[in-house]
């Protein structure tokens, strides 16, 4: 009689043992999901100016208009809109407004994929990047790209010398004006603003 009292004591106990185990691996697996689509975010940025509506339904509900090659982290899309991020706020733009990014190529990528070309060392000029600003910075400035609050070396190290500079001081203020051969980048102190074609 006592083992059988035994017996019906260690059962729902056993069991309970397993379900509590099952929970924790499930618990890690959705842990792990979570992980890879923080890991997953992608980017778009704005071809042209546009509405940022706070509900995708209602036309009337714009909050403000986001500006021309201002960058915006999504969360999803549809035929016509994107659900984006954009200064810590979330709401929907339209889709045709803006390229999605390709993902920044992460160092580690970039080491495997020279190997599999059959490259010894990765390109000097993109470790050294690497090691000034991280992977993320790097893989945009080693493709060429420009952003407004860039600061005018990381300008110079995507871009490279301008063909002239134009500086104007006024007090504390420096500004200038660097001119490639097609494009004008406006600096405050130091900081990329703006920047235009150049007008022949």
């Amino acid at each position: 009689m006592k083992t059988l009292i035994l017996l019906a004591l260690l059962i729902p106990g056993a069991m309970f043992a397993g379900s509590a185990q099952s929970y924790r691996a499930d618990l890690l697996n959705e842990l792990e999901k979570n992980q890879q689509s923080v890991q997953d975010v992608r980017t778009a940025t704005l071809k042209s100016a546009t509405r940022f509506f706070e509900d995708r339904y209602d036309l009337t509900s714009a909050m403000f208009i986001i500006p021309a090659d201002s960058v915006v982290t999504v969360i999803d899309s549809d035929s016509t809109y994107l659900h984006v991020i954009y200064h810590d706020m979330e709401g929907f733009i339209y889709k045709n407004h803006a390229v999605i990014n390709p993902p920044p190529l992460s160092y580690g990528n970039y080491q495997q994929s020279s190997a599999q070309a059959g490259e010894d060392q990765p390109d000097s000029r993109y470790v050294d990047l690497v090691n000034k600003y991280g992977e993320s910075l790097a893989a945009k400035i080693y493709a060429g790209k420009i952003w407004k609050g860039m600061n005018s070396e990381m300008v110079h190290d995507s871009w490279g010398t301008a063909m002239k500079i134009n500086r104007t001081v006024n007090g504390n203020t420096v500004t200038e004006e660097w001119i490639y051969q097609d494009t004008w980048l406006y600096f405050v102190n130091s900081t990329l603003r703006s920047w235009g074609p150049v007008r022949r």
